[in-house]
């Protein structure tokens, strides 16, 4: 796996959003507030209708947004796309998140030729860790 991130900004990740990603994926609204080499920090703004009774996200959403972010920081890591598919996804859900905008933020942890690990950490507004993810991805 290349380190070769030329190019690879806000509007690019943006674009990656817009083309790659289902239309429901994209209903979710991520925007890119950061882009490194192999890390990619996305808002995901609240909407009521991610939430679930009592007004808090639900957890679908949440696993969605860490998927996605991963998948960009990936992206990021190679800079360019890669068709790659998640092999394997574990989360942990530390606390909900209510009324407030998320902050998503994923890294690849090991890149590699056929297989790459990654993490991602959810925050809610007051910025604590509600939920903490890691994959592995295929790549193709």
């Amino acid at each position: 796996m290349t380190d070769s991130t030329a190019g690879v900004d806000p509007d690019r990740v943006n674009g990656w959003l817009a083309e790659l990603f289902a239309p429901w994926v994209q209903a979710l609204r991520l925007a890119p507030l950061d882009v490194r080499p192999g890390e990619v920090t996305l808002s995901l703004p609240f909407d009521a209708s991610l939430s679930r009774v009592g007004g808090t996200v639900c957890g679908q959403a949440l696993v969605s947004a860490a998927d996605t972010a991963m998948v960009l920081a990936v992206l990021a890591q190679l800079g360019e796309f890669r068709p790659l598919t998640t092999a394997n996804m574990n989360a942990s859900f530390l606390r909900a998140i209510a009324g407030g905008d998320a902050r998503v933020t994923a890294r690849v942890i090991k890149p590699g030729r056929t297989l790459t690990f990654c993490e991602a950490t959810i925050a809610g507004a007051d910025g604590k860790p509600a939920m903490h993810a890691t994959a592995t991805y295929a790549m193709l």
